[in-house]
């Protein structure tokens, strides 16, 4: 049985600094099908743009950049 969107709970997914290059988990909610938020790199502190869209299938996809780029 699916759940209402309201008690999806968070997902991690696996990213990488677009800073410092490091390898870093964030914490996602799915519940938002396209979302974009600013978010500290847990190692070098810079801010990251991170991008969170729902493909066709219902996968989330998880895109960061840094805060200058386009």
């Amino acid at each position: 049985m699916e759940q209402p969107p309201e008690l999806h709970q968070q997902q991690e997914h696996g990213i990488h600094c677009p800073y410092c290059g490091e390898p870093l988990t964030i914490l996602v909610d799915p519940s938002e099908p396209q979302q974009e938020y600013i978010e500290d790199c847990q190692v070098c502190c810079r801010p990251m743009v991170v991008s969170v869209e729902q493909d066709w299938d219902g996968d989330i996809l998880v895109n960061v950049r840094d805060e200058n780029e386009a």
